[in-house]
């Protein structure tokens, strides 16, 4: 049966019909889908959300290790959270089958880097696969297993957003059942001390050199001869680009297995055309090694190293054609991100601004956006779990130089987990100035609604122990972790008040859930401007509220608006209030 799937819902199918039984992902756009499609699967496999991506990876490879085909996925950003025990389990080999999936993110769609993770397949010595479309995310997938088996290593499996989101036409198969493969302990193999990491680095690099001999056989590249004046090396997405913009008459070599590099199918591919381009995304990870063969090739001379590809920035980089445009006469709207209306982080970010000796150090999520004008409650934001640990280091630098500013450190409850706890026991242990803050609104919002260890359920949707962030704070040393309703101002700002002037090690947990989860059916509820009380001050703007428009008075759009009430407790005049009710 054929169906139109993105590239995520198919590398989901892939691994099902790839024998998998096994997968640990922890989400982050753009690789969310493929496990929440894995899940349904799941009378075949087991699947999870672990805490974080090293968890993820080393879990997955655990399972391989006794004996099941495993999978993990995370986005490009995460696999430098992973990095530790893929270095060594490259080293290590597998049993079973074991792939990593990394969904890169040219043009920082939703990210804080666009890095180039093929450089990790190269760096960790892992055999590395790149699909181009959705069919390929299935059939490439499968073939990863079998070369992850064959040549006893783990595969790096690396798609972009624009295969990830993007949807074409598969032709499903049929689930390949894999026997579980037994489990012999091999302390040579599997523990890595000096002396067994020695002889598995050897093994190792004679594996890479059988990969390479692989490469230049390989199914997943091909030679589309068409002409001798113009060949062109490409893999992934900027394939399917470069066949749109160089003539007709232009030959490719279409690479699916990029590291390593079948570098003798390069030689000879270029030895019957004249000129030979690499047409790559970012980072010039097959050209460098190219040239670095001695076979001469055009590439980011010409070909942009930053940002995402598409044709017409392709055809003008390397023909001139610059692409066609008709200048409507209307200006574009300019729509920054904003917290969602309602979202329970405003009220908690509009408190916390309100101090005049506060450093806030923020994290990856939502809560990001507190940085924005009108808040402007967030100094810098660096990666998971930074809220707490750039934090700390602020925090400890103004003590040393004798700055009095009180440091606030931010994170959601899903990096709370990921990685803020270390970052609160950093705090205690070394008796930082910092209040570590837990936005806690009840899911991982960022990525699309995933559970995560404090919600109460798995990704496969059993019930679950919920941790408590609370608990867990005081376990650690906060004593007291005040625990606040966010879209209670004044309770949220006491709070805040209370824990800034403390030296004890005091912790603050705002918690309300995020508005757009269905399970806790919030009451619908709208306020409205009375025009004949509003004052014009503009005071409810500074909540950066998007139902809140102003045209000489204050207005809130009933369709946007979820009840939430800050602005009817910022407004100085009672002008805001319930629809039918009071405020």
């Amino acid at each position: 049966m054929k169906q139109l799937l993105t590239g995520n819902e198919a590398i989901a199918r892939g691994a099902w019909e790839a024998g998998v039984r096994f997968g640990s992902a922890y989400p982050g756009t753009p690789s969310t889908e493929i496990f929440e499609n894995l899940a349904r699967y799941k009378e075949d496999l087991y699947a999870e959300w672990a805490p974080n991506e090293k968890v993820a990876l080393e879990v997955a490879y655990g399972a391989s290790v006794a004996g099941l085909r495993s999978i993990c996925a995370m986005k490009h950003v995460g696999l430098n959270v992973a990095a530790d025990p893929i270095f060594t389990a490259t080293y290590l080999g597998v049993n079973a089958g074991f792939v990593v999936v990394s969904a890169d993110d040219p043009d920082m769609h939703s990210s804080q880097n666009e890095q180039d993770n093929r450089y990790y397949a190269k760096f960790a010595k892992m055999a590395l696969v790149e699909p181009s479309d959705s069919q390929e995310c299935v059939d490439y997938l499968k073939e990863a297993f079998d070369i992850s088996e064959r040549f006893d290593i783990p595969v790096l499996f690396r798609v972009t957003t624009r295969i990830s989101h993007s949807k074409s036409v598969v032709e499903e198969g049929e689930r390949k059942l894999v026997d579980p493969k037994p489990y012999v302990k091999d302390v040579c193999k599997y523990v890595s001390t000096p002396e067994h990491a020695k002889s598995n680095h050897v093994r190792l690099e004679n594996t890479l050199k059988a990969l390479e001999r692989y490469s230049n056989g390989s199914p997943l590249n091909r030679i589309e001869m068409k002409g001798s004046k113009v060949g062109v090396v490409a893999a992934s997405v900027a394939y399917h680009y470069a066949k749109e913009v160089f003539p007709e008459d232009t030959s490719f070599l279409k690479l699916g297995f990029t590291y390593p590099l079948p570098m003798d199918l390069i030689r000879d591919f270029a030895s019957k055309v004249e000129t030979l381009y690499v047409v790559e995304e970012l980072e010039p990870f097959m050209e460098e090694q190219i040239k670095a063969a001695g076979i001469p090739c055009v590439g980011k001379e010409l070909v942009p190293s930053i940002r995402e590809l598409n044709p017409s920035i392709l055809a003008e980089a390397l023909f001139g054609k610059k692409p066609l445009s008709a200048d409507l006469g209307i200006p574009l709207a300019n729509r920054p991100p904003a917290l969602c209306p309602g979202c329970p982080h405003r009220g908690f970010f509009y408190a916390l601004s309100k101090g005049k000796n506060h450093v806030i150090t923020g994290d990856i999520g939502c809560y990001t956006l507190g940085y924005n004008p009108p808040l402007s409650a967030m100094d810098i934001c660096l990666c998971m779990g930074g809220g707490f640990s750039v934090g700390m280091g602020m925090a400890k630098a103004f003590e040393l130089s004798g700055d009095t500013r009180k440091v606030f450190g931010v994170v959601g409850d899903s990096t709370f987990f990921h990685s803020g706890m270390t970052g609160a026991a950093e705090i205690i242990y070394n008796k930082g100035r910092v209040v570590p803050c837990v936005l806690d609104n009840r899911i991982t919002g960022m990525t699309g609604h995933q559970d995560n260890p404090g919600t109460g359920e798995t990704l496969m949707g059993e019930p679950a122990k919920e941790l408590s962030i609370e608990k867990i704070l005081a376990a650690l040393g906060f004593d007291p972790v005040l625990v606040v309703d966010p879209t209670d101002l004044d309770q949220t700002q006491k709070a805040i008040a209370a824990a800034g002037d403390l030296e004890s090690p005091a912790a603050i947990v705002a918690r309300s859930p995020c508005v757009l989860v269905k399970k806790y059916n919030l009451e619908k509820k709208t306020y409205a401007v009375d025009p004949e009380r509003c004052r014009s001050c503009k005071r409810c703007l500074k909540i950066g509220c998007p139902a809140i428009s102003f045209d000489g008075k204050a207005r809130i759009d009933p369709a946007l608006c979820t009840g939430c009430s800050i602005c009817a407790q910022v407004c100085p005049f009672g002008a805001i209030s319930l629809q039918g009710g009071k405020a």
